[in-house]
């Protein structure tokens, strides 16, 4: 990265993929901030949750501008694929470039959202810029519970300008996000001794895309959880099928991209499920191999450890995981091609006496929100789970009049030669949240092109995150 320009954001980026910092494990990249908010002689704050706040002056001839605020996120994403050895709590991430690309080595590369961080840091040290003056938000534990943003105090920020560096399209520009919620049912069951003549297998899912259980919900991937329960419940309705345990996807944001299970069924249909299999795997491809064509459903004999769920067990959890909703609900009326209302069927893992399905809910419009999270509680109650949302989220309202979104369209305009696209994002940024503690905000998110968010395929367009330096340095200079 160090022949990339601008040259100190993509050093700062580099040190920041040295830090670990998955969600809920700041305390290294807080440690960093701190630091250098110290060395820089910039008045620096952390608060109990670990929320940072680094401030400078405003620039000679903006001492009577409004003050704006810079924030992004410290955590990170963490995903790997199964074959990489790979330790988030200690290893620094491996990046590569490919073509116009910054990519990691099998993982998530953390762009989401450490290139906000490293935009917000170079703005922090160019005493070239033009600019108001600033305050710099990072915040923690964005992707597992937005838990910085909940438990940001209404007295630790005192801007009236908000721009958000999470977004992830170049030249796009959001003034709204949904709002979300998570549902976590629990099944509990028994083990039984495995029935004698019968056949253990394993099947799998794997070579899915995965990607942002927001942003990525209307591109039609396929969710592993989804498809291996298809293909359960399909083999239980031919035959008495036996389940040792399933385990697919790891995180609520995340579309799951992997999932397994450990079976069996009666030694006489041995044979059958093999053909069984075959039709179900050119079913799936015929369905979404044009947009998962790395798709890959294995089917292996495997051994067992001797007990198996008991059998009322089994069947609930498989009709519960094969009828629970799934992907887009409904589209906006308001905003054509955006999607309204959605469901991610994110997580099953298999426990010593129950299993526990993890799904994450999405819109907005707050009652909708609601209204799906409840259906996916009805889907599991069905089964006789018990079943937990979340504290969710709020989305963020649209306010097409705002005054800092004049100001970027502007710009935009002006560098590049043609119009921004705004919209509203299905997604959860923490901005929502803000609103609730600092009405008085005036929003926006910006961001330059990423793709493969929340998966090992995430990488960050260079020449895009050059043009998102620019923008966002003309915008501070406009802001007068």
């Amino acid at each position: 990265m160090k022949h990339l320009e601008p040259k100190a954001l993509w050093n700062y980026f580099y040190e920041i993929t040295q830090i670990p910092r998955p969600s809920k494990k700041e305390e290294r990249i807080t440690a960093y901030l701190k630091a250098f908010g110290e060395k820089h002689r910039l008045a620096t704050k952390v608060d109990k949750s670990g929320n940072v706040l680094i401030s400078k002056p405003a620039a000679k001839g903006y001492e009577n501008a409004k003050k704006i605020i810079l924030q992004s996120h410290q955590d990170m994403v963490c995903e790997k694929n199964k074959d990489v050895e790979f330790n988030f709590d200690t290893d620094p991430i491996q990046t590569c470039i490919d073509g116009d690309w910054l990519k990691a080595k099998g993982t998530t590369l953390g762009a989401d959202n450490g290139i906000g961080m490293a935009i917000s840091l170079a703005i922090l040290t160019d005493d070239a810029l033009q600019h108001p003056a600033m305050e710099c938000l990072f915040t923690v534990d964005e992707e597992t519970g937005l838990t910085g943003a909940f438990a940001l105090e209404n007295d630790f920020m005192t801007g009236d300008i908000l721009i958000n560096l999470d977004s992830e399209d170049d030249g796009e520009i959001f003034i709204g996000c949904a709002g979300g919620i998570d549902t976590v049912a629990e099944l509990a069951y028994t083990s039984e001794i495995t029935p004698q003549n019968y056949f253990p297998f394993e099947v799998s899912v794997k070579g899915l895309l995965g990607g942002h259980s927001g942003d990525d919900i209307d591109k039609n991937r396929g969710n592993a959880n989804r498809i291996l329960s298809r293909f359960l419940w399909n083999v239980n309705k031919k035959t008495c099928l036996r389940l040792h345990s399933f385990n697919g996807g790891n995180l609520r944001n995340a579309i799951p991209r992997e999932a397994c299970a450990l079976a069996a069924v009666p030694a006489s249909e041995k044979e059958n499920l093999r053909v069984w299999f075959n039709l179900f795997v050119a079913e799936i491809e015929n369905e979404i191999s044009h947009v998962e064509p790395q798709l890959k459903l294995s089917l292996e004999s495997a051994s067992l450890s001797g007990e198996v769920i008991d059998k009322h067990s089994s069947d609930r959890l498989i009709n519960a995981l094969y009828s629970c909703p799934n992907g887009v609900i409904a589209m906006s009326a308001d905003m054509p091609g955006m999607v309204e209302t959605s469901t991610n069927l994110a997580a099953v893992r298999t426990k010593s006496d129950h299993i526990e399905i993890t799904t994450s809910q999405r819109s907005s419009v707050e009652l909708k929100k609601h209204d799906i999270a409840n259906r996916v509680e009805a889907s599991f109650l069905l089964a006789g789970a018990t079943v937990k949302h979340g504290e969710g989220y709020p989305g963020w309202q649209p306010n097409v009049k705002s005054g800092i979104l004049k100001i970027a369209q502007s710009s935009y305009k002006k560098l590049f030669g043609e119009d921004a696209l705004v919209r509203s994002i299905h997604a959860g940024l923490e901005c929502g949240l803000f609103l609730e503690k600092y009405p008085q905000l005036d929003m926006i998110s910006i961001g330059p092109t990423m793709r493969g968010v929340h998966s090992p395929d995430e990488k960050l367009n260079i020449p895009a995150t050059q043009k998102c330096w620019d923008w966002l340095v003309d915008i501070l200079k406009e802001a007068k």
